[in-house]
């Protein structure tokens, strides 16, 4: 008896874990060589009937199909090949399941939180992952949420055991979430008492505005003093961001935020980039004159107000390259989970932009906004070989389809939960 509730015990393991097939490539071995296909770089540039070969996890050469030995040679013929997609901000590996509070990690309590890393707390084994890997998606910018500075956000790559095996670009960025200042909008405001005790939204924001200035002040008197007696972990996180290494990332919609923001981020001197930047669009000048990136949050969205036009949000992306605004592309929204970066810049390319222009969107300026592209987001030779392989265009909902992906050479899987729940059901109603 004892013998069989064992065998039935490892049949039943074997059952459980039959779907948990989905494990990180090994390291790239030899050299292949991705022939007779069209070559999106990334930069603009589309080579047909191209070649790209890759040895080391790095692009070693790219130019027209010619023959070549000691490769390992996968014929592309009728496909397309692009630089790995990346997503500029998302709360992926730190949000699972919205409603299950033990499932989400993603927001710290306290206003100021500088010292709190988003890298730390990513999940490697996210089922959301897959998803995104198996839309051509390879690398993502890992964002904390909560207080008006929420903390460092850090590049990921989307195969790998563990955080530091996923680190690409280890606290990139410190994301300060600008307060309200315009009452008419949805977003959670200040005041909800009334009466006596009713408190001004406007300056109950611009408080909080002057107290990280004043954290800002403090910190770097902090930086000018030649020995500490004590360390300040909150200070010291902030160290990049007055050496111009690190990116001050303001979360902003409105034109007045965007501006009240960026008038304290040159305070300090800092880097900036704006992430969500409806209204950018009203202040192409402003940003280009103050060197200021844009990160379009959400596309697929209502305009901000009900005087804009019904398609301004698929419009901005282009008002933004003609006002020759460094801008990327990326995809928040709470159902899609991101998988839908790819078609938020093809209907940017339905609204102005050309098909490279909205691809460099989703690659190349992406990555010089999160401070990697020496290493990714174009196919380049020296770069790491972050690349993916289309049936069709990956713009295009209709064709887009991605059947092979490498992260830095190694051959990934694009298998996903979604995709083994699909053929588990084709099994139980007879379908396959």
């Amino acid at each position: 008896m004892k013998r069989i509730l064992t065998i039935a015990l490892g049949l039943l393991l074997i059952t459980a874990h039959a779907q948990e097939t989905v494990y990180p490539a090994k390291p790239q071995a030899g050299v292949i060589a991705l022939t007779n296909a069209t070559v999106h770089i990334g930069n603009g540039e589309v080579i047909e009937n191209g070649m790209i070969v890759f040895g080391g996890g790095k692009i070693l050469d790219v130019r027209t199909t010619a023959s070549i030995s000691d490769a390992k040679v996968i014929d592309c013929k009728g496909k397309h090949i692009y630089p790995g997609l990346i997503t500029s901000e998302t709360d992926l590996g730190l949000n699972e399941i919205n409603s299950t509070r033990s499932m989400s990690d993603v927001r710290e309590l306290g206003e100021i939180n500088t010292n709190i890393r988003a890298a730390i707390a990513y999940n490697s084994d996210s089922k959301v992952i897959g998803t995104l890997r198996s839309n051509g998606i390879l690398l993502a910018n890992i964002v904390p949420e909560g207080g008006i500075i929420s903390g460092s956000s850090s590049v990921m790559q989307l195969d790998a055991w563990n955080w530091e095996d996923a680190a690409y670009k280890l606290d990139n960025g410190i994301h300060f979430r600008m307060p309200n200042l315009s009452s008419g909008r949805g977003r959670s405001g200040f005041g909800r008492t009334v009466g006596a005790d009713a408190v001004d939204p406007l300056k109950a924001a611009m408080d909080r505005i002057d107290n990280v200035r004043k954290f800002f002040n403090e910190a770097k008197a902090y930086f000018a003093e030649a020995k500490h007696e004590h360390t300040n972990l909150k200070f010291e996180s902030v160290k990049k961001l007055f050496e111009r290494t690190q990116t001050f990332f303001i979360h902003a919609e409105t034109v007045k935020e965007m501006q009240v923001g960026i008038e304290l981020a040159k305070e300090f001197s800092f880097k900036t980039t704006i992430i969500g930047g409806t209204d950018s669009w009203k202040i192409t000048d402003y940003l280009k004159e103050n060197n200021v990136a844009v990160v379009v949050a959400e596309m697929h969205s209502l305009p901000l107000t009900q005087d804009d036009d019904v398609d301004q949000p698929y419009k901005t992306p282009y008002l933004l390259q003609q006002g020759g605004v460094l801008f990327a592309i990326a995809d928040t929204h709470a159902e899609s989970r991101g998988m839908n970066l790819m078609f938020n810049a093809g209907t940017a390319a339905a609204y102005g932009l050309t098909k490279e222009q909205a691809l460099a969107a989703i690659t190349l300026n992406a990555a010089k906004i999160l401070g990697v592209d020496a290493i990714t987001g174009s196919l380049e030779k020296g770069k790491d070989a972050n690349i993916i392989i289309s049936n069709g265009d990956i713009l295009d909902m209709k064709s887009s389809k991605v059947t092979q992906a490498f992260i830095q050479g190694r051959d990934v899987s694009l298998d996903n939960k979604q995709k083994q729940l699909n053929e588990r059901y084709k099994y139980k109603y007879g379908i396959k």
